[in-house]
């Protein structure tokens, strides 16, 4: 098992994934990040956990949607994707989930923290 530092929204994080996975989850860091970044220059989330949040849900949907136009045939519009976007494959997808989870559970450890010392 592999371990990365990936930044996100300015944060470093270290990331555990499959050896030989390293770049492909640094490249999809990278993408988070963009994302992140997008929703924050838009004005959303009203602090650093809430931006995270929200991010991962437009993700979410994004790629519901892209699902739901796989099963049905592609008769559904594919999401708006940047033009220099990545395609995601599910492994893709299981790592992203399981980088977001980690994310999740370190803020979520995080914000715990701070209100235990407030």
């Amino acid at each position: 098992m592999a371990e990365v530092d990936i930044r996100i929204n300015g944060k470093q994080f270290s990331i555990a994934c499959d050896d030989g996975q390293e770049q492909r989850v640094v490249d999809l860091a990278h993408f988070v990040d963009g994302r992140v970044k997008d929703m924050a220059a838009a004005g959303a989330g009203t602090n650093e956990s809430h931006l995270l949040v929200l991010t991962s849900i437009v993700m979410a949907d994004e790629l519901f949607n892209a699902q739901d136009a796989a099963a049905s045939g592609g008769q559904q519009p594919a999401p708006t994707m940047p033009a220099n976007a990545i395609q995601i494959t599910r492994d893709d997808e299981t790592a992203i989930i399981n980088a977001m989870d980690q994310i999740a559970e370190r803020v979520e450890t995080l914000t715990g923290n701070l209100a235990k010392a407030g």
